[in-house]
């Protein structure tokens, strides 16, 4: 899923998560990997779900499957974002899924959990093929459950002509010069606010773990919650000193970003590769640049996108994973950008001169390499509300970043791991 939000659906988590626990009987499901489909062409009927554009789109490509394989029939049927997560959820609980689904990357550790999800092939696709972080967004319990689709990540998007007028020459590369560059932004190259943070609110998780990853912090480590470790500490206090110093505003209307950006009056801003095209529409033109994460001990940036499932009921296993390995195949995978704008998760995709050739594609391309995910675990939905309160307390009302990340602590704790 990509963008800062995420559904509010996800709220009603807990119960739909019992219910599908209820709706099955795992004591024998598979830990590990799955069972090879062999060779040759997939047959029979496939059904396949996909949200937004994907599900829009995605008949071009199961086109091109069923040419190649002519017993094969692929139907797709589209579904919205919002309501997929409990649609999905209310299929597994019932035995009555689809074949296939694109998974939201942070729902995987709910849905495998309940034993929804078949167990990815060992012999299906070679894991390395693909960008480590988004390969560790399938893996459950040690356990891959699915293949990833497409992907994305964050960079910071920088005003040219601000950056320009702040003497800055080139991207920072530290803490220490990506506070320092900012700064600049705002006294030397004229821009009201240097950049602009989640305060709080759905999806401002995934502005402060990435702090947390290149200062050496994790959410979880060896089956235990560690937000309250002295890396995660130090990040917070690093993220809340752009608030502090009035370098990153704390109540920016809706909507303002983009024109904010486009003039000048904001000079920087984090997300991912889909805002290329909103700034241009917005007219900026080439008139920004793209920053990579700075470094502490890590460069690290969130991982995203959306990955592709089988379930544990599909009616057409063979077929299925069939299908999927066809998508995850470079040349499929660039197609596939080419028809809907999603980055590849296969390496060898972004050799293509489509992708290779393009400077602002290349740079996510090259962050891919350093981009990582939340843990796989059923409660993650709740985990990361309980995170957002807790930034937008450390941001908006004073919490010391000692008493964010305890509480922080306290509250995953309290939620668990679902297993």
């Amino acid at each position: 899923m990509a963008k800062w939000t995420r559904s509010l659906v996800a709220l009603g988590l807990a119960a739909v998560v019992m219910a599908a626990g209820c709706g099955r009987d795992d004591s024998d499901g598979p830990t590990g990997p799955g069972r090879s489909i062999g060779d040759g062409p997939a047959t029979g009927e496939l059904t396949v779900w996909a949200m937004g554009t994907e599900g829009e789109k995605l008949s071009v490509l199961a086109d091109a499957f069923m040419k190649e394989n002519p017993d094969a029939k692929v139907t797709v049927t589209p579904i919205p974002w919002d309501g997929a997560h409990d649609k999905i959820a209310t299929a597994i609980a019932g035995r009555q899924t689809p074949d296939v689904s694109l998974v939201g990357t942070t729902w995987m550790g709910e849905f495998a959990g309940t034993g929804g999800l078949d167990p990815t092939p060992a012999d299906l696709v070679d894991k390395d093929a693909f960008f480590p972080g988004a390969w560790d967004t399938t893996v459950v319990d040690g356990t891959s459950h699915g293949v990833p689709w497409y992907v994305e990540t964050r960079l910071l998007y920088v005003n040219k002509a601000v950056a320009a007028r702040s003497g800055i020459t080139h991207a920072p590369t530290t803490w220490e010069e990506l506070k320092s560059a900012l700064t600049a932004l705002r006294t030397r190259g004229g821009a009201k606010w240097a950049v602009s943070l989640p305060p709080g609110g759905p999806g401002s998780w995934q502005a402060v773990l990435p702090f947390v990853w290149q200062n050496g912090g994790d959410v979880r480590a060896d089956g235990v919650f560690t937000l309250d470790r002295p890396e995660t500490v130090e990040a917070l206090a690093y993220y809340r000193s752009f608030f502090d110093e009035g370098l990153a505003p704390k109540d920016l209307a809706q909507g303002a970003l983009e024109p904010g950006f486009v003039k000048g009056e904001i000079g920087a801003f984090v997300s991912g590769p889909w805002h290329i095209g909103v700034l241009k529409e917005q007219g900026a033109g080439d008139n920004f640049q793209l920053w990579h994460m700075p470094r502490r001990k890590a460069a690290t940036s969130f991982v995203g996108g959306g990955n592709l499932a089988v379930f544990s009921d599909a009616k057409n296993r063979a077929g299925a994973w069939k299908f999927v390995s066809y998508l995850s195949r470079p040349d499929v995978q660039v197609t596939w950008y080419r028809t809907a704008s999603d980055l590849p998760s296969v390496k060898r995709a972004w050799e293509d001169p489509v992708l290779r050739d393009d400077p602002q594609l290349r740079a996510f391309g090259a962050q891919l390499e350093d981009a990582k995910s939340p843990p796989a675990i059923a409660t993650w939905e709740q985990v990361a509300a309980g995170l957002e309160s807790e930034i937008e307390r450390l941001t908006r009302t004073g919490a010391s970043p000692q008493d964010t990340a305890r509480e922080m602590q306290r509250k995953a704790t309290a939620i668990g791991a679902g297993s």
